[in-house]
């Protein structure tokens, strides 16, 4: 097993199967009366946020308390970083407590990498600026698995902001390892021009939602990043939905077996309209389910597995 999880690049096939199928029996822990585990016992897992968060954050915490681990989140807000401390010096302040591992979001792309270069213990990226955000990627293949049986050979549309988006990075760079097709589809101001070739080859863009979705088994709307847009990308909200928001009339061109995604936090009538984010076809409410079951996989596998 790896030592840190930085980027989907990170996982070859091997491993990243591993981790799913770990996480497939950490699921069984929620349903038992007591949903705790010893493996991590005395050890120290730090939540180090400088953005803000709610389904990553807590998905992280509630994994490392289901394996008895002990949990120190750490805010930027109303700490040191305010005074203006260093992420280096954060990062000592951090390995001195004995930190064993470390799960940092940070606005700027390649800070967790960064974070691994001085600290002994396992750095997870929890979202990087633009960059990536690994383990979004790992639930959201685990929730394909888990609903459609397989990932190689499965067709997936990830659908809206790419420019921004990191987990349409780490999502391409991951299903693509696991053997599934991905077709990149939104407004050209925001699929990066480069993407295709700097990412996974046989990785295709579509300008064109309407032609593509009739072809495939899973539509991954991603957020429209608004805080992240200085520009205009597109005239206007109501012409982006119009374009590539998917509503009802959208979904039932999707093939039967088809589910929709989406990695929340949803702007519905944006992206996605409420009758197909609360759709039987949709998996949002599994994703977060499932995001503790991968992050519990991750962390015991990182800390623990190295062990057995």
């Amino acid at each position: 097993m790896i030592k840190h999880l930085l980027s989907g690049a990170d996982l070859d096939a091997a491993t990243a199967t591993e981790i799913l199928d770990t996480a497939a029996e950490m699921a069984t822990v929620a349903g038992r009366e007591i949903k705790k585990l010893p493996a991590l016992r005395g050890r120290t897992v730090v939540n180090l946020f400088y953005e803000d968060s709610t389904r990553t954050r807590i998905s992280f915490e509630a994994a490392a308390k289901r394996l008895s681990a002990d949990v120190i989140n750490f805010s930027a807000k109303g700490s040191s970083v305010t005074k203006g401390e260093s992420l280096k010096d954060t990062a000592l302040t951090l390995q001195a407590m004995g930190a064993d591992a470390v799960v940092v979001r940070h606005p700027a792309s390649g800070a967790p990498h960064r974070l691994a270069n001085w600290v002994d213990g396992s750095v997870v990226n929890a979202g990087d600026g633009t960059h990536e955000h690994p383990t979004q990627a790992l639930l959201d293949a685990y929730t394909m698995r888990a609903r459609l049986g397989r990932l190689a050979g499965l067709s997936v549309a990830v659908v809206g902001d790419v420019l921004h988006s990191r987990v349409a990075r780490s999502n391409v760079l991951l299903l693509s390892t696991l053997g599934a097709k991905v077709t990149l589809v939104g407004p050209p101001t925001l699929i990066p021009v480069d993407i295709v070739g700097a990412l996974a080859p046989g990785t295709d863009v579509s300008y064109d939602l309407d032609s593509v979705l009739p072809d495939v088994d899973v539509v991954m709307m991603l957020r429209v990043q608004r805080e992240r847009m200085n520009d205009s990308y597109f005239p206007s909200a109501r012409e982006y939905a119009r374009r590539y928001g998917l509503d009802g009339p959208r979904m039932r061109r999707l093939p039967e077996h088809a589910i929709v995604m989406h990695p929340g936090p949803m702007n519905r009538g944006m992206e996605i309209t409420p009758e197909v984010a609360d759709s039987p076809r949709s998996t949002i409410v599994e994703q977060v389910t499932n995001g503790v079951s991968v992050r519990m996989a991750v962390l015991y596998l990182l800390l623990g597995g190295n062990n057995r």
